[in-house]
């Protein structure tokens, strides 16, 4: 949702403007995704160089004729009975819970659909099995036959390596740059990236504890 989706919706965006993208329409089905995508609006400062150059002549690269972001649940289940071709972007991305059940219930058997996978899939769970393109798969506690096409794309990874967010985070403008915090990954490697982090000036680095809160300035 955060990342990863942005990035579809962009290339979804280049491709409209090239005239390349069908004339199909395209739902973002993700409430998470939606808030987040507002919040890359809100700090357009945040945008990498490509980004920067590319709004000068589009200045929404997340939003194009075609495209819908579905937040309510009412909505959300209409996409159900669409009967044309249409693109439907929608998490979890491991497909382990979320909107996107609702719609793999509705596409996996037929043929005519295809599944797209961008992204990591950790052992095990749905999305690894749609991966390794098994037989039979359990729904919402029902077997269903895998019968759509499967397409993996692993280009679309949402997670940096150090180097590459030392090199973000960087060249981000350091007054408005109030705090940093790390959320993800092993204790171990937060503390060295934090460390990382302080050596190149950015003294405000946080590990936040499972239930603590911060206010933060919008």
């Amino acid at each position: 949702s955060v990342g990863r989706t942005q990035e579809i919706v962009h290339t979804l965006d280049k491709l409209e403007n090239e005239g390349r993208l069908p004339e199909i329409p395209v739902f973002v089905d993700s409430p998470m995704a939606i808030n987040a995508t507002e919040v890359f609006r809100l700090h357009p400062e945040c945008f990498d160089e490509g980004i920067a150059e590319y709004v000068l002549n589009d200045p929404d690269p997340f939003g194009f004729n075609k495209l819908k972001y579905v937040r309510t649940t009412e909505e959300s289940k209409k996409l159900n009975g669409l009967t044309g071709p249409a693109i439907i972007i929608s998490g979890s991305g491991m497909l382990t819970g979320g909107r996107v059940l609702h719609h793999l219930v509705n596409t996996v058997e037929h043929e005519r659909n295809t599944i797209l996978i961008v992204g990591f899939c950790a052992p095990d769970t749905l999305g690894d099995k749609i991966r390794r393109r098994e037989n039979k798969l359990w729904i919402f506690g029902k077997e269903r036959t895998l019968r759509a096409h499967v397409e993996i794309m692993d280009s679309f990874s949402a997670h940096g390596d150090e180097d590459e967010m030392l090199g973000y985070l960087s060249g981000l403008d350091r007054e408005k740059l109030k705090k940093v915090f790390l959320v993800h990954g092993e204790y171990d490697r937060q503390e060295k990236f934090k460390s990382a982090l302080e050596r190149e000036g950015m003294r405000d680095v946080a590990i936040p504890e499972l239930g603590s809160t911060f206010e933060i300035e919008v």
